[in-house]
């Protein structure tokens, strides 16, 4: 049983559903620090809704996007060992599990949070499985710049949880985009933008050295269809844009000009990180012979150190909604990471 149970919870894809709910309950953290409620027992009772709801949504998302790639899924190296090619769980069964778990997500943000929180669960699922799994993903090299948007909506779903007063409005179209898009400030659109310019020099770090395998069931990956060049060419440009959009990262706090200190600490900060991770880009060598399992090294240190500034962003961002002295510590922080790791690197550089 336990055996079954195992096979079932493998087709969420826990590590990825868990590291998209952080960024959710960071979202949600951020909220209450900057409201003038601050942290207290509700926080910590909203952040279980939101880790729950956005568990099961978005693991319903993940089970039927393995039923629907059951026929490519056991051609690959990186996919043939999950539950469905394994005959660990029959596809119909993904599929009821995967629309169960989803739906089950959607009622209790709905009963437990608001429904403007369950609306963004909702789409996530939706965008997932029918724009990007069903459409995007056999179909353009750009599947994952535009599939993007359903990873980029968990600080939504965490934002909107924390605001309890939310309500669709079904009144009329401009009611509806409203009730759903002004949910209590510019943060949570900030979390989402910066996820989704995130996403395609994150993936695409790998897909230069592990996307032959797509290539050889007819999924167009950048490099396989544009080339290696151009792939590296458009990670620059985002990596550019994630700076850009750093620069402004104060005025997703409200309220803060450049006479305020914090503004400062915060803005650098965010420069900062985003410069640092923008030369992990930068950095990646075309011409480097990969190693016996075909793995480029500068690639596969970006695609790493990608997940590294992510987590010190949201760092940064939950720090620096207590206020400067909260600012302060998260530049301590972050920066105190990234030398580390640039010292690891020269270290290990110097050994070879």
């Amino acid at each position: 049983m336990s055996g079954a149970i195992g096979s079932y919870f493998s087709l969420t894809k826990p590590r990825v559903v868990v590291l998209l709910q952080i960024t959710a309950l960071c979202a949600t953290l951020s909220h209450d620090f900057l409201s003038e409620g601050g942290l207290g027992i509700a926080t910590i009772e909203t952040m279980a809704v939101v880790l729950v709801g956005g568990y099961l949504t978005a693991g319903g998302a993940n089970a039927i996007n393995m039923w629907y790639d059951r026929d490519i899924d056991p051609m690959m190296r990186r996919t043939a060992d999950r539950p469905i090619p394994l005959g660990e769980v029959s596809p119909n069964s993904a599929l009821l599990f995967g629309v169960l778990l989803s739906i089950a997500g959607t009622l209790w943000l709905i009963v437990l949070a608001n429904e403007v929180a369950a609306f963004w669960a909702a789409f996530s699922v939706l965008f997932y499985v029918f724009i990007y799994s069903i459409w995007l993903k056999r179909s353009t090299p750009q599947n994952i710049v535009i599939g993007g948007i359903a990873g980029s909506t968990p600080p939504l779903v965490g934002w909107a949880s924390a605001e309890s007063d939310l309500q669709l409005s079904t009144e009329s179209a401009t009611l509806f985009i409203d009730s759903i898009t002004e949910i209590g400030g510019l943060m949570p659109w900030f979390m989402f933008t910066l996820i989704f310019l995130w996403t395609p020099p994150h993936f695409w770090a790998l897909a230069l050295y592990r996307s032959k395998e797509y290539g050889e069931v007819g999924i167009p990956m950048m490099p396989n269809v544009k080339g290696s060049e151009r792939t590296l060419l458009e990670m620059k440009i985002y990596a550019i844009l994630l700076i850009a959009l750093s620069a402004v990262a104060p005025m997703a706090y409200g309220g803060l000009n450049q006479g305020d200190m914090l503004f400062h600490v915060l803005g650098w900060n965010a420069i900062l990180l985003s410069s640092w991770y923008a030369t992990t880009v930068w950095r990646i060598d075309l011409d480097e012979l990969p190693d016996e399992d075909g793995r480029m090294a500068t690639a596969s240190r970006s695609f790493i150190d990608s997940m590294v500034y992510l987590a010190l962003v949201f760092v940064m961002i939950v720090t620096s909604s207590i206020g400067l002295s909260g600012a302060i510590i998260g530049a301590i922080i972050t920066m105190s990471w990234v030398i580390r790791i640039e010292l690891a690197k020269r270290s290990s550089a110097s050994q070879t």
